[in-house]
């Protein structure tokens, strides 16, 4: 209402509206709602529960308890109306959730989840409504499971060693692996691939050159990180597997890396002369340079003294002028918008609302046993015809209830539930969701 322009569409409004949006059944009493403090771990195809309680303890069956993913419309199970609601929910979680209802009277609420997949790994909301207030908690599931056994098998010679692939399949999340030889010492280098199934399940597969004969045995094992637990397979390599080596080719080997040495050597030292001739021209050249800058800033500080004193009046005459303008027209809102003082209209409230003796103020009234669903609202006494008009309204916790503001036409339909648009006569703002909306 900030454009004076809009007189012509408040023209078509005759009363202002109040609305408040709760679910049937609300209770404005706070709580707060507390989950698992570590993640929970489970394990692929079993069941897992997620728990979640309210702190004061009270009686949740009436709540609309929701447990979603990363976002609010990822619904893994909804409650509400003392029933499950699978319309929302996502169709992985469709029959494999299930409500724990054992201790909903003592503010605990849990929900299990069967067979559970990798598609379940990840973080989780439980959200508890009641009334206008609502609360959330946020808590990591952890999903492990172990696949098969390693298979060992030697692939054939490569570079001086011999080649063996260890390869296993089905694990979650991604294992790790470890070769290890007969004495236990670790091989550090070897290459490795993962890949993922439809499923989500990981294989592996890694490959390792063994150089050492007399290795004999050696051992690939395959670790879950979330579990602690191991598969491991061991084979074993015959020597006559080994390339045999030429002493001539390590004579070889090792004149030609004492050439590259020397021939290194000599690059290195040609390469440190040149670059201290060049650092000696550089700085030359700097001083040089920095001597004509230094004398180039002196003239352009002279020249520019002036403008400047000349850019510094005219700025200091803008904004006198500036300043004896804004007091003139200091209180510009009075001049034009009116001030429009607002009285309720009790005949007009909903049921579940109550006004106030003065009709400046409206709350909601805490009654279970009403059982008149719809959107809660009241009108005011007064009517906007014409001209430009601004009211001041003060929300109570206006960051975590839902509410909306704005005006009407007379003749709007305000019975059960509604959706406040332009299309049916309504032009209002408010807050839905934790967001601000119009």
């Amino acid at each position: 209402m900030e454009d004076c322009s809009r007189g012509s569409l408040l023209s078509h409004l005759s009363s202002l509206l109040l609305l408040f949006q709760l679910p049937a059944g609300g209770s404005a009493e706070e709580f707060m709602v507390i989950g698992p403090s570590e993640p929970i771990v489970a394990v692929l195809g079993a069941d897992i529960t997620l728990p979640c309680l309210v702190s004061p303890a009270m009686d949740v069956e009436n709540m609309e308890l929701q447990w979603f993913r990363s976002k609010f419309s990822e619904a893994v199970f909804i409650y509400q109306n003392q029933r499950e609601q699978r319309e929302e929910q996502l169709a992985q979680y469709r029959g494999r959730t299930s409500l724990v209802k054992d201790f909903l009277t003592q503010g605990e609420a849990a929900v299990r989840i069967h067979n559970v997949q990798a598609f379940d790994n990840g973080l989780y909301t439980c959200f508890f409504r009641m009334g206008i207030f609502h609360e959330e908690a946020s808590f990591e599931l952890k999903v492990a499971g172990v696949g098969s056994a390693p298979q060992v098998h030697i692939t054939g010679p490569e570079e001086d060693g011999v080649q063996v692939v260890c390869m296993a399949s089905g694990w979650f999340p991604n294992p790790q692996v470890q070769w290890r030889a007969l004495s236990g010492e670790k091989f550090l280098t070897f290459s490795e691939t993962q890949a993922q199934d439809a499923e989500g399940l990981f294989t592996i597969e890694a490959t390792l050159v063994v150089r050492d004969s007399s290795s004999g045995n050696v051992t690939c094992s395959v670790l879950n990180p979330i579990l602690g637990q191991e598969k491991a397979m061991a084979i074993f390599i015959p020597e006559p597997f080994f390339p045999r080596s030429s002493p001539w080719k390590l004579a070889f080997m090792v004149i030609l890396t004492v050439l590259m040495l020397l021939h290194l050597g000599a690059i290195f030292y040609i390469m440190r002369e040149h670059t201290a001739k060049l650092q000696e021209m550089q700085e030359w050249e700097k001083l040089h340079t920095d001597k004509e800058e230094d004398q180039q800033i002196k003239e352009e500080a002279l020249n520019a003294r002036d403008e400047i004193q000349a850019d510094l009046d005219w700025r200091k005459s803008v904004f006198l002028a500036a300043l004896k303008e804004a007091k003139l027209y200091a209180d510009w809102r009075k001049e034009k918008f009116h001030a429009l003082t607002v009285n309720l209209d009790p005949e007009s409230a909903h049921s579940r609302l109550a006004v106030s003796d003065d009709k400046t103020s409206v709350t909601f009234k805490d009654s279970p046993k009403c059982s008149e669903d719809g959107v809660y609202s009241v009108l005011s006494h007064e009517g906007i015809t014409s001209g430009c008009c601004y009211w001041e309204v003060a929300i109570r916790n206006a960051e975590r209830s839902e509410w909306a503001l704005g005006v009407c036409r007379r003749d709007v339909e305000r019975k059960g539930w509604y959706r406040e648009s332009p299309e049916n006569g309504f032009w209002v703002v408010g807050m839905y969701e934790n967001t601000f909306c119009s």
